[in-house]
């Protein structure tokens, strides 16, 4: 998918939602325990429940691997069902991926030539060589891990050099040599607040992919204040707080109700900023 593509299913849904889908098998309800193939099937019920509420969806790959070789077909599956009844839907694989050039190359081989994948997350701690295999693919794009939501982020990604720039800056820096703001995005966790500001004075045009917002305590407004450009410029991703928002028979109805109310909040944030009007 292509920047101006994104860009303008924003507009048009008045929505800057990803949905991460992070199928646990020891959360969803109990009654699709019963199914064929129970991750597929809560996934499914998911994507149809908030698909007009959002632009993109994120499956969280470890949720399907810890399943094994099911859980790597229910993503498959997934995938392949959100881009058949879907098609403007922004679908990020997040994986984390990052390895020598040869190993990176077969998992940028794999989440976009196979899985059809939009986007890949990408770590980047081995450099260059190891993410610039991601890059290139038409209408593909790397997610860069710059400044995340956790409690250990603190450990390395603030760590400043000689001249005063923080880890999470360099990595920002030195990554915009290797690509242009049509195919590089960049995580930046929700708790981090006013730092968005900070993030902004860097990477001033990149869409950034925002997690933590709802159950790790990120707040909306503080992200859109800092981070919010004339074209949007962000993807918040929500998962727990949408998709367990009920583990009953209810769950998909649930999760739909909470995606609207996202959506109709952002909608109102995008018409204050001058996003649509």
């Amino acid at each position: 998918m292509k920047r101006e593509n994104l860009i303008e299913n924003i507009k048009s849904k008045g929505s800057f939602l990803c949905v991460g889908l992070d199928p646990d098998i020891k959360k969803i309800p109990e009654h699709l325990l019963r199914e064929e193939n129970p991750l597929l099937a809560f996934c499914k019920a998911i994507v149809d429940a908030t698909a007009p509420y959002c632009v993109a969806f994120k499956p969280n790959l470890a949720f399907f691997e810890s399943m094994g070789v099911e859980g790597w077909l229910a993503l498959e599956d997934t995938v392949r069902y959100i881009k058949e009844n879907y098609p403007d839907q922004f679908v990020i694989a997040d994986a984390k991926r990052g390895d020598i050039g040869n190993t990176s190359k077969l998992y940028a081989r794999g989440v976009f030539e196979h899985l059809q994948a939009d986007a890949v997350t990408v770590a980047p701690y081995m450099g260059e060589d190891s993410v610039t295999p991601f890059l290139g693919y038409p209408g593909k794009w790397v997610v860069l891990l710059a400044l995340t939501s956790n409690k250990g982020s603190h450990d390395f990604q603030f760590i400043q050099d000689g001249e005063g720039h923080r880890l999470f800056e360099n990595v920002i820096l030195a990554s915009q040599k290797w690509a242009s703001s049509d195919e590089l995005m960049y995580v930046v966790g929700a708790t981090q607040g006013k730092m968005f500001e900070d993030i902004r004075a860097v990477a001033p045009d990149n869409f950034l992919l925002v997690p933590g917002v709802g159950a790790q305590g990120g707040s909306l407004e503080e992200v859109v204040k800092y981070g919010m450009t004339k074209d949007c410029g962000l993807l918040v991703n929500s998962s727990r707080g949408i998709i367990y928002a009920s583990t009953g028979a209810d769950f998909a109805e649930a999760a739909g109700h909470e995606a609207a109310k996202l959506r109709d909040q952002m909608a109102g944030l995008l018409k204050e900023y001058g996003v649509i009007y």
